[in-house]
């Protein structure tokens, strides 16, 4: 008589060691994702009459920004700040060439 083996009891599926034992919320599962990343991989045809025009091969990276930017939110900010100081500047040299009457409003086409 052939016996079934049964998978150890003590050996934990690929989602538990993922995951953890305790029961995931999909909040949890979504922050663990993001915190360890994940790449997604796949192929994709465009064909016409089974004659195929163009091929790519797609890689695409998911995970937290703060992973792999991690100074990103100070040079954002630095950024922003010169990018608002450029923008009121032009706006303040386009009122005074308004008001001299050098300038004229631009229109929008």
């Amino acid at each position: 008589m052939a016996h079934k083996r049964r998978p150890a009891a003590d050996k934990a599926s690929d989602a538990e060691l993922v995951l953890g034992e305790d029961d995931a919320s999909l909040l949890d599962i979504v922050d663990h994702v993001l915190s360890k990343g994940v790449v997604l991989t796949g192929d994709l045809t465009i064909g016409l009459a089974q004659l195929d025009l163009i091929y790519a091969r797609v890689s695409l990276l998911l995970c937290a920004a703060d992973r792999i930017l991690p100074r990103e939110s100070f040079d954002f900010e630095q950024r922003h700040d010169h990018r608002h100081e450029l923008r009121l500047a032009r706006k303040r040299g386009q009122a005074a060439a308004l008001r001299t009457g050098r300038g004229t409003p631009r229109s929008k086409a």
